[in-house]
């Protein structure tokens, strides 16, 4: 073995393991309490999450100036998303990836798209995952959204597949807030 060829000797503790869950709440201190009640839909395909800043080169127009200067570099906001395949098909579910939406009352099962946006078509959305080690892995995406619609897909002897794009919001009462919050937490002894 060469001199470089090495591991973490953490590198076990810090695997992330299989797919995970989209949940509608989830209390990380508490992760032992049962989330199947919170559980949005199965998922196929693996789940996408993403925190991507987006910067400004405040120096990119100015004569003589590098491309990247550190001291001129903005970060102007985040793009905060997670995507995934569901392949769920209750009312609640269709009505998260419609994103401005309303379930009739009753059994009905309709799901109806509105013209309008409300505060309360937003909503926190978490997604927990296995550590290797026993631990977890979470994400919580504040104020998601629907952004890219809603989307069936159908094929013969498979199942219906909704692809849903979630992404997080900034509000106005809290401006400062990135609406991503991302945890690793070791296993409890």
């Amino acid at each position: 073995m060469g001199k470089f060829t090495k591991i973490p000797l953490d590198t076990f503790e810090g695997l992330q393991l299989d797919a995970g869950v989209i949940l509608r709440t989830f209390n990380v201190a508490e992760p032992a309490a049962s989330i199947e009640g919170d559980i949005i839909c199965a998922t196929t395909g693996g789940i996408e999450i993403k925190a991507v800043p987006n910067y400004s080169d405040m120096g990119e127009d100015v004569d003589n100036c590098p491309n990247n200067m550190k001291e001129l570099k903005k970060l102007d906001y985040w793009d905060c998303s997670m995507t995934f395949t569901g392949i769920g098909v209750s009312p609640e579910f269709i009505k998260l990836s419609l994103g401005a939406a309303d379930i009739e009352t009753g059994n009905t099962g309709k799901v109806t798209p509105r013209a309008d946006l409300k505060q309360t078509d937003f909503q926190d959305i978490w997604w927990v995952g296995d550590r290797a080690d026993g631990g977890m892995v979470a994400v919580k995406l504040l104020n998601a959204l629907s952004t890219e619609g809603f989307g069936l897909k159908t094929e013969k002897n498979s199942k219906g597949q909704i692809e849903t794009t979630l992404t997080g919001h900034v509000s106005i009462t809290a401006q400062d807030v990135v609406p991503i919050e991302i945890y690793s937490v070791a296993p409890s002894i």
